[in-house]
């Protein structure tokens, strides 16, 4: 690990590896409060690295600590889940692995749900980290399977991180988005067709608002990526986004549609899925968007806003006890879903079940009283109108 001033995350992050690896190896890079002897005091070895602006070099140091034969790296923000713990020595028990892929989920996100990142590798001398912001070892791997063809990467099919740094509040705590323009807006000077930088910096542009800016460069990375599946799926994701904020509908269906087509691990094209069918509704093709909410639920159950849209979508098509099973679902998935209760009272008063539309409601008030004072205000309000209150 790589860190600095993590004393909030750090501890759930060790304890959830310090059961599993040989080692932990802390590398701060200037930490002004506790993180060094929190990492200490669980178990790992703390080295101490001058910050320069680039996250490879950082990277690179932390390396040269490690004596196991197996690297798993991991960012203060991230926890390893206890499940994948058997499928991860089983993987590298093996001979033939050189570096296996891990899905990583991110909590709370709306969008891409899920990733794929290069984050455990056999500790090989010339395996190491480049670009000074998204640090990757992805181009010295496949260097070595150039000149070492007997290797072979691998994936674990589970969630193996559970990674909580893109929720809004730690983008902007962090000051995150400034930092990475600037990281590699200074890689692709010297790089310029490289497909994987323009689909950070891309998302990055139409993210920060600067969408023109940011469609050139995703368009780029279009014409430059070949045939590197999982990076093209990201830009036409991305490009997806950026019609969309353009309000240019049929582009943007056309871009998750080309997404949804690459073959690639299925629970990578969530997002696109969920994109698609929120698309597909506003333009009032139900089904078109029921079928697409179905297929995330099918790639993962447990994917909340899929009952939650499933839902609307049953709404909009008069299926109301369908609507009602799916609202039921998004809220047993997220206790605190305050839209899901609210529209799940307005079923339920579709249907003539007064009582538990009442329930339902009131439920809504309650959390939305917690984080959205102002609807909750005007939902009771319009209770009183209908004389519900």
């Amino acid at each position: 690990m790589i860190v600095k001033n993590e004393a909030a995350t750090l501890p759930k992050c060790l304890n959830s590896v310090r059961k599993v690896v040989d080692e932990m190896v802390v590398l701060d890079t200037g930490s002004i409060d506790r993180t060094p002897n929190i990492a200490q005091q669980l178990g790992a070895k703390v080295h101490h690295f001058k910050w320069c602006n680039d996250f490879s070099a950082a990277r690179n140091a932390a390396l040269k600590y490690v004596t196991g034969d197996w690297i798993l790296v991991l960012d203060a923000d991230e926890i390893l889940t206890q499940g994948i713990v058997p499928q991860l020595r089983e993987a590298i028990a093996r001979d033939e692995y050189l570096l296996i892929n891990l899905v990583r989920q991110e909590v709370g996100a709306e969008q891409s749900p899920y990733s794929l990142v290069s984050r455990l590798f056999r500790n090989h001398p010339d395996i190491h980290f480049d670009r000074p912001y998204h640090a990757l070892v992805d181009d010295s791997v496949s260097a070595i399977l150039t000149k070492e063809p007997h290797w072979q990467v691998g994936y674990l099919p589970g969630v193996a991180l559970l990674h909580t740094g893109y929720q809004k509040s730690a983008i902007a705590q962090n000051n995150k988005y400034a930092k990475a323009a600037t990281a590699m807006s200074g890689f692709l000077a010297t790089h310029p067709n490289d497909p994987y930088v323009c689909s950070k910096l891309g998302a990055l542009y139409v993210e920060t608002g600067k969408i023109t800016e940011g469609m050139e460069l995703l368009r780029h990375g279009i014409t430059v990526a070949e045939e590197n599946y999982d990076i093209l799926y990201e830009l036409h994701y991305h490009l997806g986004i950026a019609y969309s904020r353009l309000q240019k509908y049929p582009q943007a269906i056309a871009h998750y549609q080309a997404a949804i087509k690459l073959p690639i691990y299925p629970m990578l094209k969530l997002g696109a899925y969920n994109n698609l069918g929120n698309l597909l509704k506003a333009a009032g093709d139900f089904n078109g968007a029921k079928t697409a909410y179905a297929t995330t639920l099918k790639i993962d159950p447990n994917f909340v806003y899929g009952h939650y849209n499933l839902a609307m979508t049953f709404k909009a098509l008069g299926l109301f006890l369908d609507a009602i099973a799916s609202y039921q679902n998004a809220i047993a998935l997220n206790p605190n879903y305050a839209e899901a209760y609210q529209n799940l009272g307005v079923v339920l008063l579709k249907v003539g079940n007064h009582q538990d539309s009442l329930t339902a409601f009131k439920k809504a008030i309650v959390l939305h009283g917690r984080y959205n004072p102002e609807e909750a205000k005007r939902l009771r309000q319009g209770l009183r109108e209908m004389e519900l209150m």
